[in-house]
Parts: C-alpha cells; structure tokens; sequence
C-alpha cells in the first residue's frame, strides 16, 4: 500500500525531476552516485528514472540501513568505534575525480543514536571524519556537481509529527518537504530560477558592500565575525569547477560565505536544536576568541558536542556563516524538522569546521595554503548549527568600523 502510494505520486515525481534538472543539474553522458537511506528506495527510482531520460551514463545508488547500525552500537567490541570504510570514501573521492555527479538523499531518524553510548557515538564520528575526507575535499572545493533532497523517513516523522499515527505523520512530513522544496504550482523549475534570482540580487549586495565583519546581538548572542580576505558571498544556484551550474541543497533559503578562522570573538547561543549523526543537541553556548572556542556547553546532548569540537584543531573555528530571514517559508512552517538541511534554512547559522573555498573571489584558483592563509579554515569536519530568530539583530562592518544594518528583528534590514 506505501509503495503503490509514492509510486504514484505525482510530488515525489516533481522533487525528483527538479533534482536531477536543476539540483545535481546532471549532464548528458555523466554517471550519478546517490546515497540513501533503504526506505528511501522509491525516490531512488524516481532520481534514476529522470536521470536516465537526462542521458545518465550509470546511476549508482549506495543504502544506509537503521537496524544495521543500531547493531553495531549494540552488539560491536569497542575497537568497532574507531573504525571506518576509508576504503569506500577513497572510491567515492575517485568517482568525483572522473566527473561522476553527487546525490544524497537525508530522511534517517533523527534521534536514531540517542539511547546509545555517546563516547562510542563520539569515536565512531571522529572516525568517519578522518575517513571521509576524500569526499568532503572535493565536495567543500566543488569538484563536481551535487545536491541534497530529503525522503520522509516513517521514524523520522513520528520525531516531527508525534501526535499523529505513522501513515499520517509520513504524509504529513511529505507535505512539508515538498512545499519547502518549491514545488508548489505546475512548474517548479521555474519557480527556482525565481528564488535562485532573488538570492543572487542579495549576494550582489552583500558582495558590493564587501563588509570586514558581521556583529550578531540580541538575546543570548553578542558576536563578531570577521569575515575572510577576498570572501565572497554565494547562495541558491552555483558553478562547480566541472563547469555546470547546479542547486546544492533543496530546499534552501540561505546566502553565505566564510568566516577568518582568527577573527572571531564573542558569545553565542543556539536557536535551534543540532541534529548531530543521530544524537539531538540542544541550548549550545559557546564564547569564541580569535577564532576559536574556548567555552562550550549545551543542555542535551554536550558530551556529543565536545567530542566534535576536539575532532581537530579547526573544528573549534568557522567554516561558514549564513544570513536566513526569520520570515522564510521553513521559519514560517513553526516546524522543528531535526534536520540541518531543513532547519539551517530557517534560521541564520554557522558552522564549525571546513570552510568553502568556492567562497572566495576567484576560490578555483587559490591554493590550500592561499585559502588559509586569506583567512579559510581547514577540518575534517562542517558542522551547520542555528543562531538566527526574531531577536537577533545583524550589523555590517565596514573596514573603517562604521555598522551598516543588514538584519533588524531577524529579517533583512532593506
């Protein structure tokens, strides 16, 4: 009955036609690697049949199973924990080197490691963070085209939805996807060559005033973050140096840019829960100076926290900072998704770790050493956290020290 179900639905239809027309925007004769979660097998086969109608060479879909890893933490010797398939990431990393596109698919419970150890969660990230850095490389250097879009995963929606029995919660949950992803009316392509043009005009601006710093205030929050050398500010559709212009997340609300890894000082706090590799984090506060973290708790969820903040020097520095009006459409939902893909498009946001070196100006030519030196963080980790609401207020800094508005209430200042 659930599979007749998205078989014919004509949404799930729409998400993957927009996904692989102008998310991953797949280009004849490239071949497309996609990762999922099992029960999102249904928007796979969507994906792959629009992808084959685009002129795919090969799609390749890789799937995550829940039990399996609840197994693991059950029933594994401790030693499992500081293992990783270095293995697979180095054949995912060689598949982008040959131009193949990227596809992940999120909708896994959100909450799925919360009962368990968290040293033995904490180990097992720290290790597929070494492990994974073939992947991340390539992704934070936008080697290839890639993009992510989401499955209502059934545990998944009983964390959003849990007043409301499993079909209805999933249907729910796909409600919400859909109209977070823009696919509202006959024609969602179109629609997001509209809201990719309203992002570049905010882009445009923010690069023109070429701003030193930001200064976030307001409840909980004093902080100023220093903005890199040569930054530049991106957001909705971008090039990836294979040349093709794609969507990286759907849905998404944010332009952004990155942080000087020195040049960050103050206080923060959360406005949202960080949904962490199946561990949910709450009420983080943090001081930051010169960059670096030098305080850091939360409510829930802390032991998990520290422990990703040690996975190397740079994941207690910036990788990213993100301006979301509090009146976009995720915002507006009054939703708590538990997601980072849904929830940072919500709200302004940093993120720890690995910064983007396509955000800087001519970023295709800069080397690693260049990147750093401007200012760029190096990590093996990128971390997305919430700090934006109606209280906070963002000022830009000019290189004379005059404020400029940018945000006031939590939406933008003009």
């Amino acid at each position: 009955m659930v599979s007749n179900y998205w078989d014919e639905s004509a949404e799930l239809d729409k998400l993957a036609e927009l996904s692989i027309k102008t998310g991953v925007a797949l280009q004849s004769g490239q071949d497309l690697l996609i990762t999922a979660p099992l029960e999102a097998a249904p928007l796979v086969r969507r994906l792959a049949f629009h992808a084959y109608k685009q002129g795919c060479g090969i799609v390749t879909p890789l799937y995550t199973d829940p039990e399996v890893t609840l197994l693991r933490y059950q029933n594994a010797h401790k030693e499992s924990f500081d293992k990783a398939t270095d293995w697979l990431f180095e054949a995912m990393g060689a598949a982008f080197d040959k131009n193949t596109a990227r596809l992940a698919i999120v909708g896994e419970d959100p909450m799925l490691l919360s009962e368990q150890n968290a040293d033995d969660v904490g180990r097992a990230n720290q290790a597929v963070s070494k492990a994974s850095s073939p992947v991340r490389e390539r992704i934070t250097r936008f080697d290839v085209n890639w993009n992510i879009i989401a499955w209502p995963g059934m545990q998944w929606a009983k964390r959003v939805f849990p007043n409301l029995q499993d079909d209805a919660a999933q249907r729910q949950l796909a409600e919400a996807i859909f109209k977070a992803s823009r696919l509202d009316g006959d024609d969602p392509l179109a629609n997001w060559e509209r809201h990719n043009a309203n992002l570049r005009a905010r882009t445009d601006w923010l690069n023109g005033k070429n701003f030193s710093a930001l200064h976030f205030y307001g409840e909980g929050t004093d902080l100023f973050v220093g903005l890199a050398d040569g930054h530049e500010w991106m957001g909705g559709a971008s090039k990836s140096r294979n040349g093709v212009t794609c969507n990286p997340n759907i849905p998404s609300e944010e332009v952004f840019t990155t942080p000087h890894a020195l040049k960050v000082n103050g206080h923060v706090r959360s406005t949202k829960p960080l949904s962490h590799q199946g561990t949910l984090i709450e009420d983080i506060v943090v001081v930051f100076e010169n960059g670096k973290i030098t305080e850091a708790k939360a409510s829930k969820g802390e032991e998990v926290f520290l422990k990703l903040i040690d996975t190397d020097e740079g994941a207690r520095r910036l990788g990213e900072v993100a301006l979301v009006p509090h009146s976009s459409p995720i915002s507006q939902s009054n939703l708590l998704f538990y997601n980072t893909l849904f929830d940072e498009n919500a709200a302004c946001h940093i993120a720890l770790g690995q910064c983007y070196s396509k955000c800087f100006k001519n970023g295709d030519t800069l080397s690693k050493d260049q990147i750093i030196k401007n200012g760029g963080n190096s990590s093996m980790i990128h971390v997305d956290w919430m700090i934006g609401s109606e209280t906070i207020n963002i000022d830009g800094i000019d290189f004379d020290g005059t404020a400029i508005p940018v945000f006031r209430a939590g939406e933008w200042a003009s």
